[in-house]
């Protein structure tokens, strides 16, 4: 296991085409889900300091606040509630430009501008979600998605 990233310089598909499987390696034969969690939220924080990075984990029909990066978060997510609710109830990655416009967005805070939520699905059940948020509007685009949506399935094969 290795606990540094070497981080490349460039577009954002260069980073990822980087970063993933340095993530992957991170990970390693580590068992623990929390660890493995924690340590992929603050690989994604470091190399593209996005503003908030974490994982909504599903328990007693919530999702749970699990590890992150950044500040202070909301701590139970109701199903359809919110960006990360909405992603759960529709089992599928919700890219937000700009969380004001996403009807019922749950503000946990007001610097948060744009958002991208992907569930992690495990044997056909969504078992949380990963959430990603950035301070500046539209940050997200179709390579955050294919390269997070990847990383999201392979950390449900594993956990």
């Amino acid at each position: 296991m290795t606990e540094s990233l070497v981080l490349e310089k460039g577009n954002k598909a260069a980073v990822y085409a980087s970063l993933l499987p340095q993530i992957k390696a991170l990970v390693g034969d580590e068992s623990d889900s929390t660890a493995n969690l924690a340590n992929v939220c603050a690989a994604l924080k470091e190399a593209f300091g996005f503003f908030w990075v974490g994982f909504y984990l599903i328990k007693e029909g919530e999702l749970v606040l699990g590890p992150f990066q950044g500040p202070i978060a909301c701590t139970r997510i109701s199903l359809g509630k919110g960006v990360c609710g909405s992603a759960w109830e529709q089992r599928r990655t919700l890219v937000v430009p700009d969380v004001d416009a996403f009807p019922g967005h749950i503000a946990c805070s007001s610097l948060s501008k744009s958002e991208i939520v992907v569930p992690l699905i495990q044997n056909d059940v969504v078992i949380g979600v990963l959430d990603v948020d950035s301070d500046r509007l539209a940050d997200f685009d179709d390579v955050d998605e294919h390269s997070l949506n990847e990383l999201c399935t392979w950390l449900a094969s594993i956990l």
